[in-house]
C-alpha cells in the first residue's frame, strides 16, 4: 500500500496526484476523492506522518490549480499543456473535492500544521457552493449555470457536508444550519416509490465544453447518489438532534440558533 500510495501513481513534478488523461498530463478535481482520503486513512492506520503530510500537500497543491476564489468553487480539470482553457464548474467534482476535506479533517491529528490550511478552504468551497444553492434545495449540474439540470449526488454530498461540518464545529450552525436543512429536502424529492435515488449523473470524464456536461444523461443506476444521499440523511439527523442547537420557526422560515448564543426577541415583529 506504501508503495502503491506514495511512488506508482503518477503525479506531477510538485507531487500533486494526476492523471494521463484526456491530455499527457491532467489534474481532475475528482481525484483528490479518489486518493486523499486513502492516503489520510493509512495515516490514522500506521501513524506514519508522511501520509497525513501527502495528503494535506494534495489538497491545498490541487487547490491552487482548480480553485476559483471570486466563485468559491473548483473547477473539474487542468491541463499543463493547456492552463488557461475555460473553465467549467461541474458539481459532482465539486462534491468529492469538499467531501475528500471533511473526510480528511475526521482523521487529521489538530497539531498538523496543515489542519487550520484544510479547514480554512473547506469553508471557503462550503461558502461558495452554499451562494450557489438552488431554491430548490438543490444544486444544478454546472454550479454556475442555472439553466443546466439539477443533479443529485453533488446536492447530497453538499448537503452532507455541510451538515457534517456544523455537527463537527467546523462551521456556524446559525449560518448553515437552515442551508443543509434545504438540501436535505430538495432530496428527498428525488427518492422515489422504490426507494431508488433519481436524477444522478452518470459517470463523466473531464471534457472540453459546456454541451457534453449539459447532456450526460442521468439514471437511479447511477450509483454515486445511493452513498451520499445515505449519508446526507443520517447526518441530518444528527443536525436535527444536536443538543447544542435549537431550531426556530419564525417568520415563515427555519433558524438555527446556538443554544449558549443568547435569547431572541420577536416581540417587535
Amino acid at each position: 500500500m506504501q508503495q502503491l500510495g506514495l511512488q506508482k501513481q503518477f503525479r506531477l513534478k510538485d507531487g500533486t496526484l494526476a492523471r494521463e488523461r484526456p491530455q499527457a498530463v491532467s489534474l481532475w478535481a475528482d481525484d483528490m476523492y479518489m486518493g486523499v482520503p486513502a492516503l489520510a486513512e493509512m495515516g490514522r492506520l500506521t501513524g506514519k506522518r508522511e501520509y497525513y503530510d501527502d495528503a494535506v500537500k494534495n489538497v491545498l497543491q490541487m487547490t491552487q490549480y482548480l480553485f476559483n476564489p471570486q466563485l468559491g468553487i473548483y473547477t473539474h480539470g487542468w491541463n499543463a499543456n493547456n492552463p488557461d482553457a475555460p473553465r467549467f464548474y461541474w458539481a459532482r467534482a465539486n462534491g468529492w473535492a469538499v467531501l475528500t476535506m471533511s473526510d480528511l479533517l475526521d482523521v487529521l491529528p489538530k497539531d498538523h500544521p496543515g489542519y487550520p490550511k484544510v479547514l480554512a478552504q473547506l469553508r471557503a468551497s462550503l461558502r461558495g457552493i452554499a451562494e450557489l444553492q438552488s431554491g430548490t434545495g438543490l444544486w444544478h449540474q454546472m454550479l454556475d449555470r442555472n439553466d443546466s439540470y439539477l443533479e443529485t449526488s453533488a446536492s447530497a454530498m453538499f448537503t452532507y457536508v455541510i451538515a457534517h461540518a456544523i455537527n463537527e464545529g467546523w462551521i456556524n450552525a446559525a449560518t448553515y444550519g437552515s442551508i443543509a436543512q434545504a438540501g436535505w429536502v430538495g432530496l428527498t424529492t428525488r427518492i422515489n416509490a422504490r426507494g431508488q435515488v433519481e436524477g444522478t449523473c452518470v459517470g463523466t470524464t473531464f471534457a472540453s465544453d459546456h454541451i457534453y456536461y449539459y447532456n450526460r444523461p442521468t439514471s437511479v443506476d447511477a450509483l454515486h447518489g445511493y452513498g451520499p444521499t445515505l449519508l446526507a440523511g443520517a447526518e441530518m439527523i444528527k443536525l436535527l438532534t444536536n443538543p447544542k442547537i435549537d431550531i426556530q420557526v419564525k417568520l415563515r422560515t427555519y433558524h438555527y440558533v446556538p443554544k449558549d448564543a443568547g435569547a431572541t426577541n420577536y416581540s417587535h415583529e
